[in-house]
């Protein structure tokens, strides 16, 4: 082996010039890609009459981009399952070799059909960027930009990557008021007609997916997959949280009244009036406390800022809740949906 052409000078000057030359192109042309999609997404949903945000929009479609860099390169690279509308994308793929990026708009599209009317407007139209941005990276990371991340000589590595990506792409996709449509949206719809705790409905579609995967995978193969799963949990309650268990928010409105109605009826969460006054105007007003979940945090400041823009908000970190009407379930790590007997009313 000849060490001196491996270690030229000149060839390593040259590789580092065509990596940082390649870097800039990625950053302009890709970041600036996204952003200009955004920007338009925002101006067509002007027309619509839609209080949308490009700062949100671009995050959904980042976190998409993560989410199917994870997929591609690590879940279907080194055939790992994964819950969801995601699972049974990759069961189609792995037994027909149906493409994901088809498969997932294809099982979605019924989907948006039944629970649309369970979303508010904007959550509704977040959650169609983040379901078809997810099936155009999914087509660009597949015959586009292509790359060799195939791990299965050591699956524990490639099963720590996956969770990684894949949950730092939802938790994005999540924290800015997105979903990826597929369980959530039939989470919601058992909510709204049976009563059903979403995280619960979501646990036990995640697991039959996972456990149907068996048809392609091996116990070796599933193994790897829960870790997966599990760093991917984690790394979603990390980006979306912060790890605490819930959020403790404090509203001081004129309009307090009405977003506590908002609050009982849209969230299913009990909310406690305070009696309170000014400091400085001596004025009294009903100071609003309630307890909700990490992901319902973003929704709920959007409803505070549609009934009244100048009310002031505090929202703190809980490590735990519990009590009548509220149980804490480590399935999610969270809040359960209220129960029948409702508190703090």
């Amino acid at each position: 082996m000849d060490y001196t052409t491996v270690f030229h000078p000149m060839k390593i000057i040259q590789r580092n010039c065509f990596i940082i030359a390649a870097s800039w192109v990625l950053k302009y042309y890709f970041v600036n890609r996204m952003i200009k999609v955004a920007t338009l997404i925002r101006k067509g949903c002007r027309y619509m009459k839609l209080n949308l945000q490009a700062k949100n929009i671009l995050f959904i479609l980042l976190g998409a981009a993560v989410f199917s860099f994870g997929l591609v390169n690590f879940n279907m690279k080194n055939t790992l399952a994964e819950g969801g509308v995601t699972g049974i994308n990759l069961i189609l793929y792995n037994l027909v070799s149906f493409d994901p990026a088809i498969s997932n708009i294809v099982i979605n599209i019924p989907l948006f059909f039944a629970g649309w009317r369970f979303f508010r407007r904007n959550e509704f139209i977040y959650t169609l960027i983040g379901t078809f941005s997810l099936s155009v990276f999914l087509f660009i990371f597949q015959h586009w930009i292509t790359f060799d991340f195939s791990l299965k000589h050591d699956l524990l590595l490639a099963a720590l990557f996956a969770g990684a990506f894949i949950g730092s792409g939802l938790g994005i996709i999540f924290r800015y008021g997105g979903t990826t449509g597929g369980t959530d949206i039939i989470a919601r719809i058992t909510h709204k007609k049976y009563g059903w705790a979403m995280s619960k409905t979501m646990l036990v579609l995640d697991a039959i997916i996972i456990v149907l995967s068996l048809c392609y995978l091996d116990y070796r193969q599933m193994m790897y997959t829960l870790v997966a799963v599990f760093v991917g949990a984690r790394m979603i309650d990390v980006i979306q949280k912060g790890a605490y268990a819930a959020k403790a928010v404090m509203i001081f409105s004129k309009q307090s009244d009405q977003i506590a109605d908002q609050i009982i009826q849209l969230f299913d969460r009990s909310v406690t009036l305070i009696d309170g006054k000014g400091g400085y105007t001596g004025r009294k007003m009903n100071i609003l406390y309630c307890v909700v979940s990490p992901n319902e945090v973003f929704r709920l400041k959007s409803l505070i800022h549609e009934i009244d823009p100048n009310a002031f908000v505090t929202v703190n970190d809980v490590h735990e809740v519990f009590g009548e009407g509220f149980s804490i379930n480590d399935a999610d790590n969270g809040l359960n949906q209220r129960q029948p007997k409702k508190n703090n009313e």
